[in-house]
Protein backbone atom coordinates (compact mmCIF):
# COMPACT_ATOMS: atom_id res chain seq x y z
CA UNK A 1 0.00 0.00 0.00
CA UNK A 2 1.48 3.13 -0.68
CA UNK A 3 2.29 5.21 1.86
CA UNK A 4 0.84 9.19 2.29
CA UNK A 5 4.04 11.62 3.39
CA UNK A 6 2.84 13.76 6.65
CA UNK A 7 3.22 16.57 6.71
CA UNK A 8 2.87 17.45 3.14
CA UNK A 9 6.17 19.36 3.34
CA UNK A 10 9.09 17.52 4.87
CA UNK A 11 10.63 18.30 8.01
CA UNK A 12 14.70 18.63 7.71
CA UNK A 13 16.73 17.35 10.93
CA UNK A 14 20.66 19.24 10.59
CA UNK A 15 22.80 17.51 13.18
CA UNK A 16 26.28 16.16 12.97
CA UNK A 17 25.38 13.41 14.77
CA UNK A 18 24.70 10.35 13.05
CA UNK A 19 22.90 8.83 16.34
CA UNK A 20 20.65 11.80 16.99
CA UNK A 21 19.51 12.36 13.21
CA UNK A 22 18.07 8.24 13.89
CA UNK A 23 16.95 9.09 17.27
CA UNK A 24 14.62 12.25 16.14
CA UNK A 25 13.46 10.33 12.98
CA UNK A 26 12.67 7.25 15.11
CA UNK A 27 10.48 9.82 17.53
CA UNK A 28 9.36 12.07 15.10
CA UNK A 29 7.76 8.95 13.08
CA UNK A 30 6.26 6.98 16.35
CA UNK A 31 4.03 10.40 16.26
CA UNK A 32 3.00 9.82 12.85
CA UNK A 33 5.38 12.19 11.06
CA UNK A 34 6.99 10.23 8.14
CA UNK A 35 7.84 13.07 6.04
CA UNK A 36 11.56 13.69 6.73
CA UNK A 37 14.98 15.11 4.83
CA UNK A 38 18.25 14.19 7.17
CA UNK A 39 21.40 16.32 6.50
CA UNK A 40 24.29 15.49 8.38
CA UNK A 41 27.07 18.49 6.70
CA UNK A 42 25.64 21.59 7.96
CA UNK A 43 27.81 22.88 4.48
CA UNK A 44 24.95 21.01 2.14
CA UNK A 45 21.82 23.13 3.96
CA UNK A 46 21.45 25.72 1.47
CA UNK A 47 21.55 22.88 -1.30
CA UNK A 48 18.72 20.94 0.32
CA UNK A 49 16.28 23.86 0.60
CA UNK A 50 17.51 25.58 -2.85
CA UNK A 51 16.12 21.70 -4.07
CA UNK A 52 13.07 21.25 -2.52
CA UNK A 53 10.10 22.62 -0.51
CA UNK A 54 11.18 22.26 3.31
CA UNK A 55 7.86 22.61 6.01
CA UNK A 56 10.19 22.89 9.38
CA UNK A 57 13.45 22.82 10.22
CA UNK A 58 15.63 21.28 13.27
CA UNK A 59 18.69 22.89 13.57
CA UNK A 60 21.67 21.53 16.07
CA UNK A 61 23.90 24.82 17.55
CA UNK A 62 27.15 23.07 17.41
CA UNK A 63 28.33 21.62 14.28
CA UNK A 64 31.45 21.76 12.40
CA UNK A 65 32.23 23.94 9.33
CA UNK A 66 28.93 25.51 9.64
CA UNK A 67 27.47 26.13 13.33
CA UNK A 68 23.76 26.51 13.76
CA UNK A 69 24.22 30.34 14.30
CA UNK A 70 25.21 30.86 10.76
CA UNK A 71 22.79 28.30 9.17
CA UNK A 72 20.14 30.45 11.26
CA UNK A 73 21.16 33.79 9.96
CA UNK A 74 21.40 32.19 6.27
CA UNK A 75 18.05 30.70 6.09
CA UNK A 76 16.12 33.24 8.07
CA UNK A 77 17.43 35.37 5.52
CA UNK A 78 16.56 33.02 2.56
CA UNK A 79 13.61 31.33 3.51
CA UNK A 80 11.92 33.51 6.43
CA UNK A 81 8.25 31.74 5.90
CA UNK A 82 10.38 28.36 7.55
CA UNK A 83 9.92 27.82 11.57
CA UNK A 84 13.28 27.19 12.76
CA UNK A 85 13.36 24.88 15.99
CA UNK A 86 16.98 25.54 17.93
CA UNK A 87 18.20 22.59 19.38
CA UNK A 88 21.01 23.80 22.20
CA UNK A 89 22.68 22.36 25.30
CA UNK A 90 22.16 23.60 28.97
CA UNK A 91 25.26 25.77 28.60
CA UNK A 92 24.06 27.58 25.57
CA UNK A 93 20.71 28.77 26.73
CA UNK A 94 21.92 32.75 26.38
CA UNK A 95 22.70 31.91 22.68
CA UNK A 96 19.47 30.19 22.39
CA UNK A 97 17.78 33.25 23.31
CA UNK A 98 19.62 35.56 21.18
CA UNK A 99 19.23 32.65 18.12
CA UNK A 100 15.33 33.47 19.28
CA UNK A 101 15.72 36.66 18.36
CA UNK A 102 16.69 36.20 15.53
CA UNK A 103 13.75 34.52 14.47
CA UNK A 104 13.97 30.83 15.79
CA UNK A 105 10.63 29.66 15.82
CA UNK A 106 11.55 27.87 19.57
CA UNK A 107 14.28 25.83 21.34
CA UNK A 108 15.36 22.77 22.76
CA UNK A 109 17.53 21.84 25.56
CA UNK A 110 19.79 18.64 25.27
CA UNK A 111 18.78 15.67 26.60
CA UNK A 112 15.91 16.37 24.54
CA UNK A 113 12.62 15.30 26.40
CA UNK A 114 10.75 13.26 23.84
CA UNK A 115 7.02 14.81 24.00
CA UNK A 116 8.69 18.30 24.35
CA UNK A 117 10.21 17.41 21.03
CA UNK A 118 7.12 16.06 19.79
CA UNK A 119 5.31 19.27 20.61
CA UNK A 120 7.29 21.39 19.32
CA UNK A 121 7.83 19.96 16.23
CA UNK A 122 3.55 19.32 15.77
CA UNK A 123 2.75 23.12 16.41
CA UNK A 124 6.10 24.28 13.95
CA UNK A 125 3.75 22.25 11.38
CA UNK A 126 0.46 23.35 12.28
CA UNK A 127 1.93 27.21 12.71
CA UNK A 128 3.49 26.34 9.17
CA UNK A 129 0.30 24.63 7.50
CA UNK A 130 -1.60 27.83 8.49
CA UNK A 131 1.20 30.20 6.96
CA UNK A 132 0.29 28.02 3.84
CA UNK A 133 -3.28 28.76 4.13
CA UNK A 134 -3.23 32.22 5.19
CA UNK A 135 -1.14 32.49 2.16
CA UNK A 136 -3.46 30.66 -0.49
CA UNK A 137 -6.66 32.08 0.48
CA UNK A 138 -5.10 35.47 0.13
CA UNK A 139 -4.29 34.67 -3.34
CA UNK A 140 -7.70 33.21 -3.85
CA UNK A 141 -9.07 36.53 -2.95
CA UNK A 142 -8.21 38.28 -6.27
CA UNK A 143 -8.65 35.13 -8.05
CA UNK A 144 -11.68 33.09 -9.82
CA UNK A 145 -9.76 30.36 -11.00
CA UNK A 146 -9.21 27.11 -9.23
CA UNK A 147 -5.81 25.44 -9.29
CA UNK A 148 -7.93 21.68 -9.34
CA UNK A 149 -10.86 21.93 -10.90
CA UNK A 150 -11.14 18.26 -11.17
CA UNK A 151 -11.78 17.87 -7.29
CA UNK A 152 -14.85 19.67 -7.92
CA UNK A 153 -16.37 18.01 -11.07
CA UNK A 154 -19.20 16.25 -9.30
CA UNK A 155 -20.42 18.80 -7.63
CA UNK A 156 -22.75 20.94 -10.21
CA UNK A 157 -23.02 24.93 -9.81
CA UNK A 158 -22.22 28.25 -11.46
CA UNK A 159 -22.50 30.17 -7.31
CA UNK A 160 -20.37 32.96 -6.46
CA UNK A 161 -20.13 31.90 -2.80
CA UNK A 162 -19.68 27.82 -4.05
CA UNK A 163 -16.49 28.94 -5.62
CA UNK A 164 -15.31 30.62 -2.46
CA UNK A 165 -16.03 27.51 -0.48
CA UNK A 166 -14.26 25.69 -3.44
CA UNK A 167 -11.00 28.19 -3.18
CA UNK A 168 -10.95 27.67 0.72
CA UNK A 169 -10.78 23.98 0.15
CA UNK A 170 -7.95 24.04 -1.86
CA UNK A 171 -6.13 26.16 0.57
CA UNK A 172 -6.64 23.65 3.40
CA UNK A 173 -6.89 20.20 2.00
CA UNK A 174 -3.53 19.42 2.49
CA UNK A 175 -3.71 20.62 5.82
CA UNK A 176 -3.84 17.54 8.54
CA UNK A 177 -6.10 19.55 10.86
CA UNK A 178 -9.86 18.25 10.91
CA UNK A 179 -12.45 19.97 8.75
CA UNK A 180 -16.01 20.70 10.03
CA UNK A 181 -18.52 20.85 7.29
CA UNK A 182 -22.06 22.84 8.52
CA UNK A 183 -25.14 22.34 6.00
CA UNK A 184 -28.72 21.63 5.97
CA UNK A 185 -30.34 18.00 5.23
CA UNK A 186 -29.46 17.57 1.21
CA UNK A 187 -27.27 20.59 1.06
CA UNK A 188 -24.57 18.46 -0.35
CA UNK A 189 -22.23 17.76 2.95
CA UNK A 190 -20.95 14.40 1.59
CA UNK A 191 -19.59 15.84 -2.09
CA UNK A 192 -17.77 18.64 -0.30
CA UNK A 193 -15.93 15.62 1.76
CA UNK A 194 -15.32 14.14 -1.26
CA UNK A 195 -13.92 17.39 -2.67
CA UNK A 196 -11.71 18.04 0.42
CA UNK A 197 -10.33 14.42 0.11
CA UNK A 198 -9.35 14.62 -3.57
CA UNK A 199 -7.80 18.18 -2.81
CA UNK A 200 -5.43 16.09 0.29
CA UNK A 201 -4.01 14.25 -2.34
CA UNK A 202 -4.04 11.69 0.24
CA UNK A 203 -3.30 7.64 -1.68
CA UNK A 204 -6.06 5.98 0.75
CA UNK A 205 -9.66 6.04 0.33
CA UNK A 206 -12.67 7.96 1.79
CA UNK A 207 -13.92 5.91 4.45
CA UNK A 208 -17.68 7.58 5.21
CA UNK A 209 -20.20 6.86 8.34
CA UNK A 210 -23.00 8.11 9.55
CA UNK A 211 -22.94 7.94 13.50
CA UNK A 212 -26.54 9.27 13.80
CA UNK A 213 -27.75 6.53 16.41
CA UNK A 214 -24.62 4.77 17.56
CA UNK A 215 -24.25 3.93 21.00
CA UNK A 216 -20.49 4.73 22.63
CA UNK A 217 -19.69 0.90 22.06
CA UNK A 218 -21.29 0.38 18.55
CA UNK A 219 -18.96 3.72 17.96
CA UNK A 220 -16.30 2.49 19.37
CA UNK A 221 -16.21 -1.13 17.38
CA UNK A 222 -17.10 0.65 13.79
CA UNK A 223 -14.58 2.98 14.42
CA UNK A 224 -11.85 1.39 16.23
CA UNK A 225 -12.61 -2.30 15.62
CA UNK A 226 -12.03 -5.19 18.05
CA UNK A 227 -9.72 -7.98 19.37
CA UNK A 228 -10.33 -11.58 19.40
CA UNK A 229 -11.92 -11.89 22.42
CA UNK A 230 -13.21 -8.29 23.70
CA UNK A 231 -16.75 -9.10 23.86
CA UNK A 232 -19.16 -12.47 23.59
CA UNK A 233 -18.71 -13.64 19.76
CA UNK A 234 -15.89 -11.73 18.75
CA UNK A 235 -14.44 -15.04 17.52
CA UNK A 236 -12.00 -13.05 15.62
CA UNK A 237 -10.39 -9.55 15.38
CA UNK A 238 -11.99 -6.92 13.06
CA UNK A 239 -10.02 -3.46 11.63
CA UNK A 240 -12.37 -0.63 12.27
CA UNK A 241 -13.14 1.89 9.95
CA UNK A 242 -10.26 4.48 10.71
CA UNK A 243 -7.29 1.78 9.88
CA UNK A 244 -9.47 1.29 6.48
CA UNK A 245 -8.96 5.02 6.18
CA UNK A 246 -4.97 4.40 6.67
CA UNK A 247 -3.31 7.48 4.49
CA UNK A 248 -7.06 8.65 3.60
CA UNK A 249 -9.58 10.57 4.81
CA UNK A 250 -12.55 9.66 7.37
CA UNK A 251 -16.09 11.21 6.81
CA UNK A 252 -18.08 11.47 9.86
CA UNK A 253 -21.61 12.80 9.62
CA UNK A 254 -24.16 13.38 11.79
CA UNK A 255 -21.43 14.54 14.14
CA UNK A 256 -23.77 16.27 16.68
CA UNK A 257 -25.73 13.61 17.04
CA UNK A 258 -22.60 11.90 18.86
CA UNK A 259 -22.89 10.02 22.48
CA UNK A 260 -20.88 12.02 24.97
CA UNK A 261 -18.91 8.85 25.84
CA UNK A 262 -17.57 8.51 22.15
CA UNK A 263 -16.84 12.54 22.14
CA UNK A 264 -14.29 11.48 24.47
CA UNK A 265 -12.59 8.93 22.37
CA UNK A 266 -12.92 11.13 19.16
CA UNK A 267 -11.17 13.85 20.94
CA UNK A 268 -8.38 11.80 21.66
CA UNK A 269 -8.02 10.30 18.36
CA UNK A 270 -7.47 13.70 16.95
CA UNK A 271 -5.40 14.78 19.75
CA UNK A 272 -2.57 12.05 20.27
CA UNK A 273 -3.77 10.41 16.68
CA UNK A 274 -4.05 7.26 18.52
CA UNK A 275 -6.87 4.95 19.26
CA UNK A 276 -8.10 1.53 21.04
CA UNK A 277 -9.16 -1.05 19.80
CA UNK A 278 -11.93 -2.76 22.19
CA UNK A 279 -10.56 -5.38 24.32
CA UNK A 280 -7.06 -3.54 23.78
CA UNK A 281 -4.47 -1.96 25.92
CA UNK A 282 -1.81 -1.06 23.57
CA UNK A 283 -2.54 2.14 21.21
CA UNK A 284 -2.98 2.04 17.46
CA UNK A 285 -1.62 5.18 15.31
CA UNK A 286 -4.18 6.75 13.27
CA UNK A 287 -2.79 7.74 9.47
CA UNK A 288 -6.07 9.22 8.57
CA UNK A 289 -7.46 12.43 7.93
CA UNK A 290 -10.70 13.34 10.06
CA UNK A 291 -14.18 15.37 8.51
CA UNK A 292 -16.80 15.42 9.77
CA UNK A 293 -20.81 16.93 9.24
CA UNK A 294 -23.54 18.14 10.81
CA UNK A 295 -26.86 19.93 9.83
CA UNK A 296 -27.07 21.02 13.87
CA UNK A 297 -25.79 24.14 15.67
CA UNK A 298 -22.80 22.56 17.70
CA UNK A 299 -22.23 26.23 19.48
CA UNK A 300 -25.70 25.99 20.65
CA UNK A 301 -25.14 22.05 21.98
CA UNK A 302 -22.29 23.11 23.92
CA UNK A 303 -24.03 25.77 25.23
CA UNK A 304 -26.44 23.47 26.22
CA UNK A 305 -23.92 20.58 27.36
CA UNK A 306 -24.30 18.30 24.84
CA UNK A 307 -21.50 18.63 23.10
CA UNK A 308 -17.92 19.03 24.64
CA UNK A 309 -16.13 22.59 24.61
CA UNK A 310 -13.12 21.15 23.27
CA UNK A 311 -13.91 18.60 21.03
CA UNK A 312 -16.46 21.47 19.19
CA UNK A 313 -13.06 23.03 19.35
CA UNK A 314 -10.40 20.93 17.93
CA UNK A 315 -13.05 20.53 14.34
CA UNK A 316 -13.45 23.60 14.43
CA UNK A 317 -10.04 24.33 12.86
CA UNK A 318 -11.21 24.53 9.36
CA UNK A 319 -15.23 25.51 8.86
CA UNK A 320 -17.33 25.27 6.03
CA UNK A 321 -21.36 26.36 5.53
CA UNK A 322 -22.88 25.13 2.49
CA UNK A 323 -25.22 27.28 1.41
CA UNK A 324 -28.94 26.30 1.18
CA UNK A 325 -30.45 25.86 -2.22
CA UNK A 326 -33.21 28.50 -1.17
CA UNK A 327 -29.81 30.92 -1.56
CA UNK A 328 -28.51 29.89 -4.61
CA UNK A 329 -31.55 29.78 -6.58
CA UNK A 330 -28.73 30.88 -10.13
CA UNK A 331 -28.24 27.39 -9.59
CA UNK A 332 -31.37 26.13 -10.19
CA UNK A 333 -31.61 25.58 -14.21
CA UNK A 334 -28.70 24.27 -14.51
CA UNK A 335 -29.37 21.47 -11.75
CA UNK A 336 -32.92 21.04 -13.29
CA UNK A 337 -31.21 20.03 -16.51
CA UNK A 338 -28.19 18.37 -14.88
CA UNK A 339 -30.88 15.89 -12.90
CA UNK A 340 -33.46 16.00 -15.59
CA UNK A 341 -30.67 14.08 -17.91
CA UNK A 342 -29.80 12.19 -15.99
CA UNK A 343 -33.25 10.49 -15.06
CA UNK A 344 -33.82 10.58 -18.80
CA UNK A 345 -31.17 8.14 -19.02
CA UNK A 346 -31.69 5.76 -16.10
CA UNK A 347 -35.45 5.23 -16.81
CA UNK A 348 -34.39 5.17 -20.99
CA UNK A 349 -36.65 7.93 -21.62
CA UNK A 350 -34.51 9.82 -24.46
CA UNK A 351 -34.16 13.67 -24.91
CA UNK A 352 -36.97 14.94 -22.38
CA UNK A 353 -38.20 18.54 -22.70
CA UNK A 354 -37.90 21.10 -19.93
CA UNK A 355 -41.24 22.99 -19.83
CA UNK A 356 -40.38 27.11 -19.67
CA UNK A 357 -42.46 27.45 -16.02
CA UNK A 358 -40.42 25.15 -14.50
CA UNK A 359 -37.99 27.17 -13.34
CA UNK A 360 -40.24 29.57 -12.21
CA UNK A 361 -42.50 27.31 -10.09
CA UNK A 362 -39.51 25.76 -8.27
CA UNK A 363 -37.59 29.12 -7.46
CA UNK A 364 -40.71 30.32 -5.35
CA UNK A 365 -40.28 26.90 -3.40
CA UNK A 366 -38.36 26.57 0.00
CA UNK A 367 -36.94 23.11 -0.43
CA UNK A 368 -36.71 22.10 3.24
CA UNK A 369 -34.63 19.16 1.83
CA UNK A 370 -32.21 21.01 -0.32
CA UNK A 371 -30.53 19.79 -3.39
CA UNK A 372 -31.39 16.20 -2.48
CA UNK A 373 -34.95 16.89 -2.54
CA UNK A 374 -34.98 19.03 -6.21
CA UNK A 375 -33.15 15.17 -7.58
CA UNK A 376 -36.18 13.22 -5.92
CA UNK A 377 -38.54 15.66 -6.99
CA UNK A 378 -36.85 15.60 -11.04
CA UNK A 379 -36.24 11.67 -11.04
CA UNK A 380 -40.40 11.16 -9.70
CA UNK A 381 -41.11 13.51 -12.68
CA UNK A 382 -39.51 12.06 -15.35
CA UNK A 383 -40.39 8.47 -14.40
CA UNK A 384 -44.25 9.40 -14.32
CA UNK A 385 -43.65 11.78 -18.06
CA UNK A 386 -45.69 10.04 -20.74
CA UNK A 387 -44.51 12.55 -23.07
CA UNK A 388 -41.64 14.33 -24.66
CA UNK A 389 -42.05 17.24 -22.30
CA UNK A 390 -41.81 16.99 -18.39
CA UNK A 391 -44.97 16.96 -16.71
CA UNK A 392 -45.68 19.56 -14.15
CA UNK A 393 -48.02 18.26 -12.45
CA UNK A 394 -45.60 15.68 -9.64
CA UNK A 395 -44.36 19.23 -8.79
CA UNK A 396 -47.24 20.81 -7.91
CA UNK A 397 -48.36 17.95 -5.92
CA UNK A 398 -45.38 17.94 -4.02
CA UNK A 399 -45.28 21.79 -3.91
CA UNK A 400 -48.72 21.57 -2.44
CA UNK A 401 -48.21 19.13 -0.07
CA UNK A 402 -45.10 20.72 1.58
CA UNK A 403 -46.02 24.20 1.60
CA UNK A 404 -45.02 25.58 5.10
CA UNK A 405 -48.11 26.92 6.11
CA UNK A 406 -47.49 26.61 9.82
CA UNK A 407 -45.59 29.92 9.32
CA UNK A 408 -48.34 31.89 8.77
CA UNK A 409 -51.18 30.35 11.22
CA UNK A 410 -53.26 32.47 13.47
CA UNK A 411 -51.44 31.35 16.15
CA UNK A 412 -48.05 32.49 14.99
CA UNK A 413 -49.72 35.54 14.14
CA UNK A 414 -50.57 36.03 17.86
CA UNK A 415 -47.28 34.93 19.12
CA UNK A 416 -45.53 37.94 17.13
CA UNK A 417 -47.53 40.59 18.12
CA UNK A 418 -50.27 40.37 15.07
CA UNK A 419 -47.28 39.66 13.13
CA UNK A 420 -46.65 41.75 9.99
CA UNK A 421 -49.01 44.49 10.98
CA UNK A 422 -47.45 45.12 14.15
CA UNK A 423 -45.85 48.33 13.25
CA UNK A 424 -48.45 49.79 10.83
CA UNK A 425 -50.70 52.74 12.37
CA UNK A 426 -53.21 52.21 9.71
CA UNK A 427 -54.25 48.76 8.77
CA UNK A 428 -54.47 47.91 4.78
CA UNK A 429 -57.98 46.68 3.67
CA UNK A 430 -58.72 43.16 2.46
CA UNK A 431 -58.64 44.58 -0.64
CA UNK A 432 -55.23 46.25 -0.72
CA UNK A 433 -53.77 43.12 1.12
CA UNK A 434 -54.99 40.67 -1.17
CA UNK A 435 -53.88 43.11 -3.71
CA UNK A 436 -49.66 43.11 -2.41
CA UNK A 437 -50.17 39.14 -1.82
CA UNK A 438 -50.76 38.84 -5.51
CA UNK A 439 -48.63 41.12 -7.11
CA UNK A 440 -45.66 39.21 -4.70
CA UNK A 441 -46.99 36.23 -5.69
CA UNK A 442 -46.79 37.19 -9.57
CA UNK A 443 -43.27 39.00 -9.18
CA UNK A 444 -41.39 35.47 -7.36
CA UNK A 445 -43.30 33.49 -10.49
CA UNK A 446 -41.84 36.05 -13.06
CA UNK A 447 -45.62 36.45 -14.04
CA UNK A 448 -46.61 33.25 -14.29
CA UNK A 449 -50.38 33.41 -13.23
CA UNK A 450 -50.70 29.60 -12.69
CA UNK A 451 -47.63 29.32 -10.51
CA UNK A 452 -48.49 32.42 -8.39
CA UNK A 453 -51.93 30.92 -7.74
CA UNK A 454 -50.53 27.75 -6.59
CA UNK A 455 -47.90 29.79 -4.21
CA UNK A 456 -50.97 31.48 -2.45
CA UNK A 457 -53.82 28.68 -2.91
CA UNK A 458 -56.14 29.97 -5.11
CA UNK A 459 -57.30 29.26 -8.72
CA UNK A 460 -55.67 30.93 -11.83
CA UNK A 461 -59.37 32.37 -12.29
CA UNK A 462 -58.93 34.87 -9.16
CA UNK A 463 -55.03 35.72 -10.50
CA UNK A 464 -56.64 36.12 -13.82
CA UNK A 465 -59.18 38.45 -12.74
CA UNK A 466 -56.76 40.69 -10.42
CA UNK A 467 -54.84 41.59 -13.30
CA UNK A 468 -57.85 42.14 -16.03
CA UNK A 469 -58.92 44.95 -12.79
CA UNK A 470 -55.88 46.42 -12.66
CA UNK A 471 -55.59 46.69 -16.01
CA UNK A 472 -58.57 48.84 -16.74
Amino acid sequence: MPVTLHPSLPVLLIDDEEIMLKSYKRALNFSGINNIVLCQDSRNVMDVLAQQKIGVILLDLLMPHLSGEELLSLISRDYPEIPILIITGVREVETAVQCMRANAYDYLVKPVDEDRLLNAVHRAIEYREMKEEIRFLKRGLFSDQLENPDCFKNIITQNKEMFSIFRYIEAVALSSQPVLIYGETGSGKESIAEAIHKCSRMKGELVKISIAGLDDTVFSDTLFGHTKGAFTGADRSRKGLVEKAYNGSLFLDEIGDLDFKSQIKLLRLIQEKEFFPLGSDEPKRSHARIVVATNKNLDELVKKGQFRKDLFYRLNSHKITIPPLRQRLDDLLILIDHFVGLAAEEFDKGEIEIPRELPALLAAFEFPGNIRELKAMIFDAVARSQSRTLNLEPFYKHIKSNRQEGDFSSDSMVATSTGYFANLYKLPTVKQATEMLISEALKRANGNRTIAAQLLGITRQTIVKYTKENEE
